[in-house]
């Protein structure tokens, strides 16, 4: 529950991000799915022994009706004696244990065994933030979100209410008024809950916007939760606490605005030591929104597509692969239906019983990696991309295949080792990653593109396509244009797979269609 003001808020309680990538979730579906039926069967086994029961009581309340009337009389016919000696000794107990047999055993069993793939509290935690993450790259309404505008089902007060103490448990106060504000609209507008009222959620938006500074809100909340509750002891407090640093902040005006000057100075200091990275922050939100730089006329008039052979390879002279320019600066070049649906179901396939959950400061995804020896589709693929690309793929990393379910991003990074990190790739001994190859193995609904934070390009996702560029100048210098993110997935599963090609073994680059003075 939110705490008194005048308290100190000193613990901060850090969560784990979800654990459950989208292929974990769908076997959660079908786990729903399965316990839905147990349910079912359950369902219909104890309406069946309510109904026997049933039907006994009602053809006892008839004949004790009847029997009761005339006691003697009744008694008088030796069957009607019989009959009653015999329920009594016998049917009553048959009845017993017909109410006593537990028809549940089952479904409780099945939903014991399958307890223990649920998700826990930090997954639900996870799930949450995600969609928070989602809210804030995307600029989602939380009414849109709530009443199904964004594709999919509708949030309930009780939903609203739980994002909204999620964000509260993260100290996320922003968070916790947008959807505490969300709850409290659709009560307002008379849906039920059957977890919260409106007094407990005006208590959590008095003080999350208190702790944003906004008093007056905070006093106006207050007084309306009083209002349903006018013995609620925290409100009450809050209410004078909220009235004397109003009052006092009337008292001090004019001596903040002597100050004003000074603590103008000091929050741009502080503003600009964040600069950087609020500036990337934007640009990046912006790509992934689709906003953001747009290459000139001149500059898009020199992107082409065409049908690459990469200098004439025997494999690519009579069906050569459809190449498009995407970016002109560096060199970012997509090939088109490069690997067949059925191989990239076999990468998944392959990759899914042992992809693990990345969870860096930067990046949520689920990711595993698949060696050239592992499966001929993997050699395949290697071969592929050495056949395109000219670059000897020997020395090259691991097919790695990653997965990004809800919210799932990677920030702002760069492939190669930078000089402040002279010993990345040291214990592989093939020297910094010259190159990156991008194969995109799902299209998404929305969201989820690749975005070069530096230059302002997007590359959206396309199933069966593969973007390549280099990371690296001619030189081994690293070309730091290359700065790139992964988007949020908003709607839809992500699959892709990577190769980090890498400097040793390249005695020289083939052309690959792209311009090495880059």
């Amino acid at each position: 529950a939110p705490l008194q003001v005048s308290q100190v808020f000193s613990e901060l309680r850090v969560t784990v991000i979800s654990g459950f990538f989208t292929g974990h979730m769908t076997d959660l579906l079908f786990t729903e799915k399965d316990l839905v039926t147990s349910l079912k069967d359950y369902i219909r086994a104890e309406e069946s022994k309510l109904e026997q029961i049933k039907k006994w009581a009602d053809k006892l309340d008839v004949l004790s009706a009847a029997a009761t009337q005339d006691p003697e009389g009744f008694l008088g016919h030796p069957v009607n004696a019989f009959k009653l000696m015999k329920r009594l000794n016998t049917e009553w107990g048959e009845l017993e244990s017909l109410v006593l047999t537990d028809v549940s055993d089952v479904f409780i069993s099945n939903l014991t065994i399958q307890r223990q793939y649920f998700p826990n509290d930090d997954d639900q935690t996870g799930a949450a933030k995600a969609l928070m993450r989602l809210q804030d790259t995307y600029q989602l309404d939380t009414n849109a979100i709530s009443t199904g505008e964004l594709p999919g089902l509708t949030l309930t007060v009780d939903d609203c209410y739980d994002l909204g103490k999620v964000a509260y448990s993260e100290a996320d106060y922003y968070h916790t008024e947008l959807w505490m504000a969300q709850a409290l609209r659709q009560l307002d507008q008379g849906e039920p809950s059957r977890a919260v009222d409106a007094v407990t959620v005006l208590d959590y938006l008095s003080y999350s916007v208190y702790q944003q500074g906004e008093l007056e809100r905070a006093l106006e909340f207050t007084k309306r939760l009083l209002d349903l509750d006018p013995t609620h002891q925290r409100a009450n407090g809050n209410l004078k606490y909220f009235e004397y640093q109003l009052a006092k902040q009337k008292k001090v005006e004019k001596v903040e605005k002597v100050e004003e000057k000074e603590e103008e100075t000091k929050v741009r200091q502080r503003r600009e030591s964040k600069d950087d990275y609020l500036t990337e922050r934007k640009k990046y939100e912006q790509l992934c929104r689709g906003q953001g730089i747009k290459l000139t006329p001149r500059r898009q008039s020199r992107l082409f597509c065409r049908y690459y052979d990469n200098n004439r390879h025997p494999r690519y002279v009579i069906g050569p692969v459809k190449q498009e320019d995407e970016w002109d600066s560096p060199h970012i070049v997509r090939y088109h239906n490069i690997v067949s649906e059925k191989d990239m179901e076999k990468v998944k396939e392959l990759a899914k019983p042992r992809v693990s959950l990345s969870i860096f400061n930067s990046r949520t995804a689920a990711d595993a990696w698949l060696g050239a020896y592992e499966h001929p589709v993997v050699d395949k693929i290697n071969q592929l991309i050495e056949d395109v690309t000219g670059l000897n793929v020997k020395t090259a990393e691991d097919l790695q295949v990653a997965n990004y379910g809800l919210g799932g991003q990677y920030e702002p990074h760069f492939d190669f080792g930078r000089k402040d990190e002279p010993d990345a790739f040291e214990e592989l001994g093939t020297g910094n990653r010259i190159a990156t190859w991008l194969l995109y193995m799902t299209d998404v609904q929305a969201g989820g593109a690749t975005v070069f934070t530096d230059i302002g390009a997007a590359v959206k996702p396309k199933k069966g396509t593969a973007v390549f560029w280099y990371n690296l100048y001619p030189s081994g210098e690293g070309d730091y244009r290359t700065r790139h993110a992964a988007c949020p997935v908003l709607l839809g599963n992500k699959w892709v797979s990577n190769k980090w090609i890498h400097e040793r073994g390249q005695e020289f680059r083939r052309r690959c269609g792209l311009n090495e003075t880059d």
